[in-house]
């Protein structure tokens, strides 16, 4: 019996250790050269939060959201129109730097384009 309950706990500890692996980590998608890659806008989150990208890639961020949301750079670089369910918005970048960016209509909703 005894084993039973620290094999069942041992199993529980493991499963909760891999949840909050991917809730905590942010996820981290390298693009290839000349792709077009896609960021989704869902449920108030962009995903993946983080994506790294070479020069001249373009990103197009789709929003899979009932709501409205705008996509806007931290430094004014780019900025979407207000994008209803399924539409789309897409900004090639062609310097080399780190984009922070969120949503200007939901402030909490953020995420980052590395560009090399």
């Amino acid at each position: 019996m005894k084993n039973k309950i620290l094999v069942g706990s041992l199993t529980v500890a493991l499963c909760l250790s891999i949840v909050g692996l991917f809730l905590f980590q942010p996820t981290r998608v390298k693009a290839e050269a000349g792709s077009g890659t896609e960021v989704r806008v869902d449920n108030f989150t962009f995903a993946p939060h983080t994506l790294t990208v070479p020069v001249n890639s373009t990103v197009t961020w789709g929003n899979k959201d009932d709501i409205p949301h705008v996509i806007a750079s931290n430094d004014g670089v780019f900025k979407s129109k207000a994008l209803d369910t399924d539409q789309k918005y897409s900004y090639t970048f062609t310097k080399a730097g780190s984009y922070a960016y969120y949503c200007s209509i939901h402030p909490k909703m953020v995420g980052k384009i590395v560009v090399q």
